[in-house]
């Protein structure tokens, strides 16, 4: 598919295309939350939130691996590179540590979402469940062996360091 519009933008420009994607997409999942929330209340747009994550988490792991050339169980170092590709990591910060060659710790430091509701003087989105499924199969469809784990996710209490934070083991 060609794109004559963006052939003749430089990269900044590219890029800030991305970042405005990125934004699209997430106000989108947002707003569509909302209206699942005012007409069915928070539980029910939590739960159709996961089965959304559940599909959409898989197709976007699949399409960053087909990008990348990342190969089935690529581990944590495809996991990591795979990570950086998602399309929110365009508008928020993570940090990504390895304390050892079967563990890998993802920190969301910075997530707009919770820092819009800081911003409001609202409570935190309690994203953990959601989350737990979202992080799970993206893990897992990147490699099989991946166990992921949350440290901390809303409604948890969280240090002042990160908005959420996940494991992820290689079981070997």
């Amino acid at each position: 598919m060609k794109y004559p519009e963006l052939e003749e933008l430089s990269k900044e420009e590219l890029i800030g295309v991305i970042e405005d994607e990125a934004k699209n997409w997430l106000a989108h999942d947002g707003l569509w939350f909302q209206a699942v929330e005012r007409s069915y209340g928070i539980q029910k747009a939590i739960e159709l939130d996961i089965e959304a994550w559940k599909d959409f988490t898989v197709i976007e792991a699949k399409r960053i691996m087909k990008r990348l050339k990342l190969p089935e169980n690529s581990g944590l170092d495809g996991l990591e590179k795979a990570l950086n590709f998602r399309m929110y990591r365009r508008i928020n910060e993570q940090v990504i540590e390895r304390p050892d060659e079967h563990t890998l710790i993802l920190k969301m430091t910075t997530c707009r979402v919770q820092q819009a509701r800081e911003r409001k003087k609202m409570e935190y989105f309690p994203c953990k469940p959601v989350g737990i499924v979202e992080y799970s199969y993206f893990a897992s469809t990147i490699d099989s062996r991946i166990k992921t784990t949350a440290i901390a996710a809303p409604p948890d209490k969280l240090p002042k360091e990160y908005h959420c934070a996940w494991k992820f083991e290689l079981i070997e």
